[in-house]
């Protein structure tokens, strides 16, 4: 449940909860409570009248008795003459806290009850008046309340008299006070439960998971990002925990790279500076053995100088290289594609690397297994850097006397698939899955004295990645390596175009045909 609709539910909670827990509260204990009533004074009466009439529900209690009374006044007045008949009603009304007063004249001849009659007894109506009579009775107020109800009646020496029921209002019905108290303890109670919900609930869903995300802040603040958060909910603080996951996550591998990156620049440097310490070296004792005179015939100085120019020329070319990368690492390279018969094209390049080869005692077989007149979208300057690079590895690597390169095209449906294989070492198991990464060079000790970067194939996986391409490698320790990567067949403008909107976002396709 999101953080909106959690809220609304508290707030309906907050409200409706206490409400039906009160009803559901109150009818209970009014039911209890009524029940109880009714056994106590044999009574039957519904909720409604205890709540809109309690003077009826008093006057009931005592109504069975003061019927007799008003019969026998009506009927057979001598019989409340009659101490004992009225100590016998009197005992009978006890039950139910009410007592009987009896008055003569002015003279009050029985008292049921002194205590209680002593708080009302100037407040006796006289003879015959019942002018506030409600309900078949009197209510007296004060700090002891009393329903009183009045008869009148003759002796028969021709005195007036008057019976009079008393009922003390504050016991008559005491389980009314316990209803309310019951009722208050109830609502305090509702109140504390509904508190409690609503405080679990919006701790577990808001104050759980905000805890959990200020000590995750906390961890990263000191610098720990292997402080990992899980919040099992879908609200916005849930996917904020998750944003902020995958935060810690992202700042993680980006510090790892910079750390790692910040250790291949340094083995980079190491390595340029040792590449370029050593043709330094030669250039300055050549240049010093011509300022000495060393060379001291034309043979031996031509000598000097052509060596001279190759280490030039290598240092130009390493130069050259970091220059590249540099430049392809931050997507500046300019691609110019065309379309081009494939054999074609890689005949030329293996003419054209052939003659180095054989100097250095390597042979170089070319087999093409795709239609002759297949063709394909390259950018020819680039793709001819990268086979220079695969190719350059193969005998910078060969470890041997002589040995042979052979590139081999085969159809691979949308694409061509260019395998480059050498009889060289080998590359360890370990170290093949790295190899196209930047700065990475195999047995770095053995591999610095060959020169080089270490930054041939990660161009060339660059290279081929902008081609739409995948590169790879396989390869066995002592029997050779073989690098393939595929190029993109050209089949219709279109159909290359909508390839390429896929893997090259913002690459201009230049298309000559």
């Amino acid at each position: 449940m999101d953080l909106k609709n959690r809220l609304k539910m508290s707030f309906l909670i907050i409200i409706i909860l206490p409400i039906c827990l009160a009803i559901m509260t109150g009818k209970l204990i009014i039911e209890y409570q009524l029940n109880s009533i009714q056994k106590t004074y044999d009574m039957e009466f519904n909720t409604m009248q205890v709540i809109t009439n309690p003077i009826q529900i008093l006057n009931r209690v005592t109504r069975d008795v003061f019927n007799r009374i008003k019969t026998k006044a009506m009927k057979t007045p001598w019989e409340l003459e009659d101490l004992e008949y009225i100590k016998e009603l009197n005992s009978e009304l006890q039950e139910k806290y009410s007592f009987l007063v009896v008055r003569k004249d002015e003279e009050i001849i029985f008292v049921g009850n002194a205590a209680k009659y002593s708080s009302v007894k100037n407040n006796l109506p006289s003879y015959n008046n019942h002018s506030t009579e409600v309900d078949g009775g009197i209510y007296l107020g004060g700090k002891n309340p009393i329903l009183l109800k009045q008869q009148d009646f003759l002796y028969q020496d021709g005195s007036k008299g008057t019976i009079f029921v008393l009922t003390d209002v504050d016991n008559v019905v005491p389980q009314l006070k316990a209803s309310a108290v019951q009722a208050v303890i109830s609502f305090v109670l509702i109140i504390i439960i509904t508190a409690f919900i609503l405080i679990v609930w919006l701790y577990r869903g808001i104050i759980k998971p905000l805890n959990v995300l200020k000590r995750a802040t906390k961890e990263m603040k000191e610098g720990n990002l292997n402080y990992s958060i899980s919040v099992n909910s879908n609200d916005e603080i849930g996917q904020l925990c998750e944003d902020f996951e995958e935060m810690r996550i992202h700042l993680k591998e980006l510090i790892e790279v910079k750390m790692q990156y910040e250790e291949n620049s340094r083995e980079l440097l190491s390595n340029i500076s040792h590449d370029l310490k050593t043709p330094l070296t030669a250039i300055k004792g050549y240049a010093e053995g011509i300022i000495d005179g060393v060379a001291d015939n034309p043979q031996k100085l031509d000598r000097y100088v052509k060596t001279i120019y190759t280490k030039a020329n290598d240092m130009s070319s390493l130069v050259d290289e970091l220059s590249l990368y540099a430049r392809i690492d931050n997507n500046t390279v300019p691609y110019n594609f065309s379309i081009i018969g494939v054999d074609d094209y890689f005949c030329d390049c293996v003419d054209e690397l052939s003659f180095e080869l054989e100097i250095k005692n390597i042979k170089l077989e070319y087999e093409n297994l795709v239609a002759t007149d297949c063709k394909v979208i390259i950018d020819t300057e680039q793709l001819k850097r990268v086979i220079h690079n695969i190719v350059g590895n193969a005998v910078k690597y060969m470890g041997k006397p002589e040995g042979t390169v052979k590139v081999k095209l085969t159809d691979s449906g949308d694409m061509v698939e260019v395998e480059i294989e050498d009889s060289g070492c080998g590359i360890a198991e370990k170290d093949l899955p790295n190899i196209f990464e930047r700065f990475y060079r195999a047995d770095a000790s053995r591999n610095s004295k060959q020169g080089g970067s270490g930054l041939g194939l990660a161009i060339a996986k660059k290279v081929i990645e902008e081609h739409g391409g995948n590169i790879w490698a396989k390869s066995e320790v002592g029997v050779g390596t073989s690098i393939i990567f595929t190029i993109m067949k050209w089949t219709d403008k279109e159909h290359i175009e909508k390839k390429f909107s896929k893997i090259k976002k913002g690459l201009e396709l230049q298309v000559k045909d």
